[in-house]
């Protein structure tokens, strides 16, 4: 999965390259810059040493020594001192810095921590903001897997009014439908999985197509469907996989297969990378086997998006990762 929000300690991160929430002296100290020089070992602080320092918003480069990455990306983060002192503009440098860093050194992977979202006293739901808008606009444009990896729940926060609409949600759907009993519950997640009835469907004069054109889209596979709509919506296929947080891998393998199965997280991924509206979302769910259900908080959290016509995956996968939910998207 191209970015991947991770609960872990980056030290045991097996990726190409770690990346170092520095000091300016680039010399250790405590936090994650602390730790990354534990697990590494003397040897990075003597290469660490000839370096010169870094300057806010900039990265350098050294070898990883005994940690399982390849090389340690160390950049700098800004102190918070507000919001006005250009912050956010060295944050985002920050990240820009060392994936930048990453890509001249054919990394394939790169794990990062939320910088500057400790002592330096960035607020953790603003840096994250800026960690995936940076990251996602990376990615964009070049293939790369990227983690950003938060040590602990205390870490991690989103937007509260975002996390506490997002609960309203949940909370006027879901637990209706856990309010019933078990036999009732699996009555209506089978008949949420049943193809609809011929009145269910909108009336012949609503359909903008011809008849024929209309019985052939009843046999399409999942993989027909959604090579159709990226060319009904004049995409090309990276910009759709990429929006869909998909591995390049993975999307060539639905392509080339008609016959293809997709989990659901990927096909839901689709479904937003293709901004569907609700209804044609849950079409393309149905043609991979699923179907939406309130009785899954990680369907209502993806169906609260959609309905609300954001279409942000990277976004999207924040609030999923609060809620302790799996992510939307996929690789091989």
């Amino acid at each position: 999965m191209p970015l991947q929000m991770v609960r872990s300690d980056i030290t045991t991160m097996k990726v190409d390259a770690v990346v170092n929430a520095a000091g300016e002296s680039l010399l250790g100290g405590g936090g994650v810059a602390g730790a990354i020089h534990r697990a590494a070992g003397p040897e990075l602080l003597s290469e660490c040493r000839a370096l010169g320092g870094c300057k806010t918003g900039q990265a350098k480069l050294t070898k990883g020594y005994r940690l399982p990455a390849k090389f340690v990306i160390h950049t700098v983060g800004p102190i918070w001192r507000g919001g006005s002192h250009g912050e956010r503009e060295l944050l985002a440098s920050a990240y820009r810095s060392s994936l930048d860093l990453a890509l001249v050194h054919q990394c394939e992977s790169i794990a990062f921590p939320l910088i500057s979202s400790g002592v330096y006293g960035y607020p953790k739901d603003q840096a994250l903001k800026v960690a995936v808008d940076t990251i996602g606009d990376f990615l964009m444009a070049h293939d790369m897997t990227v983690y950003l990896v938060v040590f602990d729940r205390a870490a991690y926060t989103i937007g509260g009014k975002l996390f506490a609409d997002i609960a309203a949600y949940i909370d006027d759907r879901y637990v209706d439908a856990h309010s019933d009993s078990r036999e009732t519950q699996r009555r209506r997640m089978a008949l949420a999985s049943m193809p609809m009835e011929e009145e269910e469907w909108a009336p012949a004069a609503a359909v903008p197509f011809g008849l024929d054109e209309a019985l052939s889209k009843l046999d399409e596979s999942f993989s027909q469907m959604l090579l159709r709509k990226i060319d009904e919506r004049g995409m090309t296929d990276a910009q759709c996989y990429k929006k869909a947080n998909i591995d390049r891998k993975l999307f060539s393998k639905i392509r080339s297969d008609i016959h293809y199965k997709p989990s659901k997280p990927t096909a839901m991924a689709f479904a937003v990378a293709l901004e569907l509206p609700l209804e044609e979302a849950r079409e393309m769910l149905e043609k991979a086997g699923f179907a939406f259900s309130h009785a899954s908080k990680f369907d209502l959290i993806v169906e609260y998006f959609i309905a609300h016509r954001n279409y942000n995956i990277f976004e999207i996968n924040e609030a999923l990762f609060a809620f302790d939910q799996s992510l939307l998207g996929g690789g091989m």
